[in-house]
Protein backbone atom coordinates (compact mmCIF):
# COMPACT_ATOMS: atom_id res chain seq x y z
CA UNK A 1 0.00 0.00 0.00
CA UNK A 2 3.11 2.24 -0.37
CA UNK A 3 2.09 3.66 -3.54
CA UNK A 4 -0.78 5.48 -2.16
CA UNK A 5 0.70 8.84 -1.39
CA UNK A 6 -0.87 9.72 2.10
CA UNK A 7 0.68 6.27 3.41
CA UNK A 8 4.50 8.12 2.85
CA UNK A 9 6.33 7.85 6.15
CA UNK A 10 3.63 5.71 8.14
CA UNK A 11 4.60 3.09 10.25
CA UNK A 12 3.75 -0.35 9.12
CA UNK A 13 1.52 -0.86 11.75
CA UNK A 14 -0.47 2.76 10.62
CA UNK A 15 -0.55 1.21 7.09
CA UNK A 16 -2.03 -1.69 8.06
CA UNK A 17 -4.73 0.35 9.59
CA UNK A 18 -5.31 2.41 6.94
CA UNK A 19 -5.47 -1.06 5.12
CA UNK A 20 -8.30 -2.13 6.95
CA UNK A 21 -10.72 0.40 6.16
CA UNK A 22 -10.33 0.80 1.83
CA UNK A 23 -11.87 -1.08 -0.54
CA UNK A 24 -9.98 -1.36 -4.04
CA UNK A 25 -11.90 -1.05 -7.44
CA UNK A 26 -10.75 -1.92 -10.99
CA UNK A 27 -12.16 0.48 -13.34
CA UNK A 28 -12.26 0.39 -16.70
CA UNK A 29 -11.48 3.85 -19.45
CA UNK A 30 -14.06 6.71 -19.40
CA UNK A 31 -16.03 5.01 -16.49
CA UNK A 32 -17.73 8.09 -14.61
CA UNK A 33 -16.48 7.67 -10.48
CA UNK A 34 -18.64 10.15 -9.37
CA UNK A 35 -19.82 13.37 -10.64
CA UNK A 36 -20.07 17.16 -9.72
CA UNK A 37 -23.10 17.60 -7.17
CA UNK A 38 -23.04 14.23 -6.07
CA UNK A 39 -23.03 13.43 -1.99
CA UNK A 40 -19.30 13.61 -1.39
CA UNK A 41 -19.24 10.19 1.10
CA UNK A 42 -16.27 8.70 -0.21
CA UNK A 43 -11.87 9.67 -1.16
CA UNK A 44 -10.15 8.03 -3.66
CA UNK A 45 -6.20 7.46 -4.20
CA UNK A 46 -5.28 6.42 -7.82
CA UNK A 47 -2.90 3.21 -6.97
CA UNK A 48 -2.92 2.72 -10.74
CA UNK A 49 -3.83 4.61 -14.60
CA UNK A 50 -4.81 8.05 -14.66
CA UNK A 51 -8.13 10.34 -14.20
CA UNK A 52 -9.73 13.58 -15.23
CA UNK A 53 -11.35 15.96 -12.87
CA UNK A 54 -13.88 18.46 -14.74
CA UNK A 55 -16.58 20.98 -14.32
CA UNK A 56 -19.50 21.97 -16.35
CA UNK A 57 -19.78 25.45 -17.55
CA UNK A 58 -23.59 26.87 -17.33
CA UNK A 59 -22.96 27.30 -21.16
CA UNK A 60 -22.42 23.55 -21.40
CA UNK A 61 -18.70 24.02 -21.95
CA UNK A 62 -16.39 21.30 -20.36
CA UNK A 63 -13.45 22.63 -18.34
CA UNK A 64 -10.89 20.39 -17.47
CA UNK A 65 -9.61 21.52 -14.28
CA UNK A 66 -6.75 18.33 -13.52
CA UNK A 67 -4.91 15.19 -14.36
CA UNK A 68 -4.64 12.23 -11.77
CA UNK A 69 -2.19 9.63 -11.72
CA UNK A 70 -0.83 6.90 -9.59
CA UNK A 71 -0.37 7.77 -5.98
CA UNK A 72 -2.77 11.16 -6.10
CA UNK A 73 -5.79 11.74 -3.63
CA UNK A 74 -9.31 12.97 -4.58
CA UNK A 75 -13.04 13.69 -3.47
CA UNK A 76 -12.41 15.54 -0.64
CA UNK A 77 -15.89 17.18 -0.74
CA UNK A 78 -16.86 20.18 -0.03
CA UNK A 79 -20.31 21.53 1.75
CA UNK A 80 -20.99 17.75 1.73
CA UNK A 81 -20.96 17.10 -2.22
CA UNK A 82 -18.04 16.83 -4.39
CA UNK A 83 -16.80 20.05 -6.01
CA UNK A 84 -16.09 18.50 -9.64
CA UNK A 85 -16.93 15.30 -11.73
CA UNK A 86 -13.94 12.31 -11.56
CA UNK A 87 -13.84 10.26 -14.63
CA UNK A 88 -11.06 7.27 -15.87
CA UNK A 89 -8.86 8.15 -18.47
CA UNK A 90 -7.24 4.60 -18.50
CA UNK A 91 -8.16 1.15 -17.12
CA UNK A 92 -7.07 2.40 -13.41
CA UNK A 93 -6.58 1.00 -10.31
CA UNK A 94 -8.65 3.04 -7.00
CA UNK A 95 -8.48 2.43 -3.01
CA UNK A 96 -12.06 4.06 -1.64
CA UNK A 97 -12.02 5.32 1.91
CA UNK A 98 -15.14 6.44 3.41
CA UNK A 99 -14.45 10.12 4.49
CA UNK A 100 -16.40 8.99 7.91
CA UNK A 101 -13.56 6.13 8.81
CA UNK A 102 -11.05 8.71 7.25
CA UNK A 103 -11.82 11.50 9.91
CA UNK A 104 -11.54 8.91 12.46
CA UNK A 105 -8.01 7.54 11.56
CA UNK A 106 -6.62 11.49 11.42
CA UNK A 107 -7.33 11.89 14.79
CA UNK A 108 -5.11 8.65 15.90
CA UNK A 109 -2.55 8.89 13.14
CA UNK A 110 -1.27 12.28 13.43
CA UNK A 111 0.94 11.70 10.28
CA UNK A 112 -1.87 11.36 8.01
CA UNK A 113 -3.27 14.22 9.13
CA UNK A 114 -0.44 16.22 8.06
CA UNK A 115 -0.19 14.14 4.77
CA UNK A 116 -3.58 14.98 3.94
CA UNK A 117 -2.71 18.47 4.27
CA UNK A 118 0.50 19.04 2.35
CA UNK A 119 -1.95 17.18 -0.24
CA UNK A 120 -4.66 19.53 -0.24
CA UNK A 121 -1.97 22.63 -0.46
CA UNK A 122 -0.44 20.79 -3.87
CA UNK A 123 -3.98 20.97 -5.07
CA UNK A 124 -4.63 24.72 -4.36
CA UNK A 125 -0.71 25.36 -5.54
CA UNK A 126 -1.94 23.27 -9.06
CA UNK A 127 -5.27 25.35 -9.13
CA UNK A 128 -2.88 29.03 -8.92
CA UNK A 129 -0.51 27.32 -11.54
CA UNK A 130 -3.52 26.60 -14.04
CA UNK A 131 -5.02 30.05 -13.86
CA UNK A 132 -1.75 31.03 -14.89
CA UNK A 133 -1.73 28.90 -17.94
CA UNK A 134 -5.55 29.85 -18.73
CA UNK A 135 -4.89 33.64 -18.18
CA UNK A 136 -1.28 34.78 -19.36
CA UNK A 137 0.35 32.30 -21.27
CA UNK A 138 0.03 31.90 -25.53
CA UNK A 139 -0.72 28.83 -26.98
CA UNK A 140 2.59 27.42 -27.54
CA UNK A 141 3.71 28.63 -24.05
CA UNK A 142 0.51 26.90 -22.44
CA UNK A 143 1.25 23.32 -24.33
CA UNK A 144 4.98 23.65 -22.98
CA UNK A 145 4.23 24.37 -19.94
CA UNK A 146 1.69 21.28 -19.89
CA UNK A 147 4.27 19.17 -21.40
CA UNK A 148 7.47 20.14 -18.61
CA UNK A 149 5.15 19.85 -15.88
CA UNK A 150 3.86 16.24 -16.89
CA UNK A 151 7.13 15.68 -17.31
CA UNK A 152 8.00 16.48 -13.63
CA UNK A 153 4.78 14.88 -11.98
CA UNK A 154 6.39 11.17 -14.20
CA UNK A 155 9.59 11.85 -12.30
CA UNK A 156 8.16 12.43 -8.86
CA UNK A 157 6.38 9.01 -9.11
CA UNK A 158 9.33 7.48 -9.57
CA UNK A 159 9.14 7.43 -13.65
CA UNK A 160 11.59 8.48 -16.25
CA UNK A 161 11.48 12.28 -17.41
CA UNK A 162 10.95 11.48 -21.24
CA UNK A 163 8.76 10.07 -22.97
CA UNK A 164 6.10 11.51 -21.52
CA UNK A 165 2.48 9.39 -21.59
CA UNK A 166 -0.84 11.41 -22.63
CA UNK A 167 -3.24 9.29 -21.62
CA UNK A 168 -5.50 12.23 -22.54
CA UNK A 169 -6.93 13.17 -25.81
CA UNK A 170 -6.40 16.16 -27.80
CA UNK A 171 -9.56 17.51 -26.35
CA UNK A 172 -9.40 17.43 -22.99
CA UNK A 173 -5.63 18.99 -23.14
CA UNK A 174 -7.35 21.59 -25.17
CA UNK A 175 -10.12 21.61 -22.42
CA UNK A 176 -7.24 22.17 -20.24
CA UNK A 177 -5.55 24.69 -21.52
CA UNK A 178 -8.55 26.66 -22.46
CA UNK A 179 -7.91 26.69 -26.20
CA UNK A 180 -9.29 24.68 -29.48
CA UNK A 181 -8.58 21.17 -30.24
CA UNK A 182 -6.41 22.50 -33.59
CA UNK A 183 -4.81 24.75 -31.81
CA UNK A 184 -3.36 22.21 -29.62
CA UNK A 185 -2.45 19.56 -32.60
CA UNK A 186 -0.83 22.80 -34.56
CA UNK A 187 1.10 23.76 -31.59
CA UNK A 188 2.27 19.86 -31.15
CA UNK A 189 3.38 20.25 -34.46
CA UNK A 190 5.34 23.46 -34.58
CA UNK A 191 6.78 21.95 -31.54
CA UNK A 192 8.39 19.11 -33.22
CA UNK A 193 9.09 21.21 -36.06
CA UNK A 194 11.58 23.23 -33.92
CA UNK A 195 13.21 20.14 -32.56
CA UNK A 196 11.46 20.56 -28.91
CA UNK A 197 9.61 17.39 -29.13
CA UNK A 198 9.33 14.22 -30.90
CA UNK A 199 5.91 12.43 -31.81
CA UNK A 200 6.98 8.96 -32.17
CA UNK A 201 3.15 7.85 -31.58
CA UNK A 202 -0.03 8.21 -30.51
CA UNK A 203 -0.11 9.07 -26.61
CA UNK A 204 3.68 9.47 -26.26
CA UNK A 205 5.95 12.61 -26.40
CA UNK A 206 9.50 12.26 -26.40
CA UNK A 207 11.24 15.25 -24.82
CA UNK A 208 13.99 16.52 -27.31
CA UNK A 209 15.22 19.63 -25.95
CA UNK A 210 14.54 20.36 -22.24
CA UNK A 211 16.47 23.41 -22.21
CA UNK A 212 13.92 25.20 -24.83
CA UNK A 213 11.18 23.52 -23.75
CA UNK A 214 11.38 25.59 -20.06
CA UNK A 215 12.33 28.81 -21.70
CA UNK A 216 9.34 28.39 -24.04
CA UNK A 217 6.93 27.46 -21.11
CA UNK A 218 8.07 30.57 -19.58
CA UNK A 219 8.07 32.48 -22.49
CA UNK A 220 11.87 33.20 -23.05
CA UNK A 221 13.63 32.36 -26.08
CA UNK A 222 13.34 29.15 -27.39
CA UNK A 223 16.76 29.94 -30.31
Amino acid sequence: MREIAFCADLSSDEIKRLASVRCHAELPAAFTVFREGDVADHVYSISGGAVKLYKLLSDGRRQIIGFLFSGDLFGLGLDGGYAYTAETLTQTQLCRFTHRKLDSLRGEIPMLERRLFTMTVKDLVAAHDQMLLLGRKTAREKVASFLDTLSRRAVERGLAASPVDLPMSRADIADYLGLTIETVSRTFTQLKRDGIIGLPASGHVVLQDTKRLKETAEGGPTG
